[in-house]
């Protein structure tokens, strides 16, 4: 299938990890395939040389795509960055809401500035890039928000403690999100990846015993690329997800099944 998303504009946070050549992460795979199938894509992030690099690869590849710098933190910047967007591209149809951060540790060693700062990338970030979205999208008759969770808000460790609450957090706003926001034709889903090969994971997998002890878990044995997880992303940004809002799309090679 083809043009799946002709026409449309992709806003995607925590993109800048899509430089061909190099691992990928999900935002960087997803950004291509949405190029791919026919979206206008704009990049952001906090990491200008590599936003800024994905963008002029895709361009360079025949594509539609533009960078901007965008703490997902700030109110005012998001403001902007969509602001930006509308007036380049004429409109926003998607928002991916991948951007993310990753803090190893148990509720003892987390310090509380750790904590804030998880809660405001993942949680706040998610529900910022929501709040001022809508309206573009309503605009347009509608449109699709994906939230990049994690299989982490599903199940506890003895570390992750701030990752696990954060992912949770995204998990519960987007069912909320996705009621709110039915009746406009925007449709508001999330993602919840399994262990997957990304720029995110090479330290935490890099640890001795940590790898293997992750592919114990997994029936399938392996961990997911990038790919893999973009392709579930493409999904419920596209009408083939017409009729899907307020889902949870597990997508970790059969962990939770157990």
């Amino acid at each position: 299938m083809v043009n799946r998303l002709n026409n449309k504009v992709s806003f995607i946070t925590g993109g800048a990890n899509g430089v061909k050549g190099e691992l990928m992460g999900i935002a960087g795979a997803y950004a291509w395939m949405a190029s791919n199938e026919g979206s206008a894509v704009v990049i952001t992030d906090i990491d200008t040389v590599s936003g800024k690099l994905t963008a002029d690869q895709i361009n360079e590849s025949g594509g539609k795509a533009l960078f901007i710098e965008l703490d997902v933190t700030s109110e005012t910047k998001w403001k902007n960055a969509i602001k930006q967007t509308v007036d380049y591209f004429g409109g926003i149809d998607i928002l991916i809401n991948s951007a993310g951060i990753h803090i190893l540790k148990d509720a003892e060693e987390t310090t509380e500035q750790e904590w804030d700062t998880m809660m405001a990338i993942h949680a706040k970030g998610t529900f910022l890039g929501t709040k001022h979205v809508v309206a573009e999208m309503r605009k347009r008759g509608g449109g699709s928000i994906v939230n990049i969770s994690s299989i982490c808000a599903m199940f506890g460790s003895p570390t992750n403690t701030a990752y696990h609450a954060a992912k949770g957090a995204i998990r519960s706003f987007t069912k909320s999100a996705a009621i709110q926001f039915a009746k406009d034709g925007i449709r508001v889903n999330s993602v919840h990846p399994g262990y997957t090969e990304t720029p995110f994971t090479i330290a935490p997998f890099s640890v001795p015993g940590a790898l293997e002890s992750r592919l114990s878990k997994i029936p399938m044995g392996r961990l997911a690329s990038a790919d893999e997880i973009a392709n579930s992303v493409l999904y419920l940004a596209s009408d083939d997800a017409s009729y899907v809002t307020g889902a949870e799309l597990v997508v970790d090679g059969g962990f939770l099944a157990q």
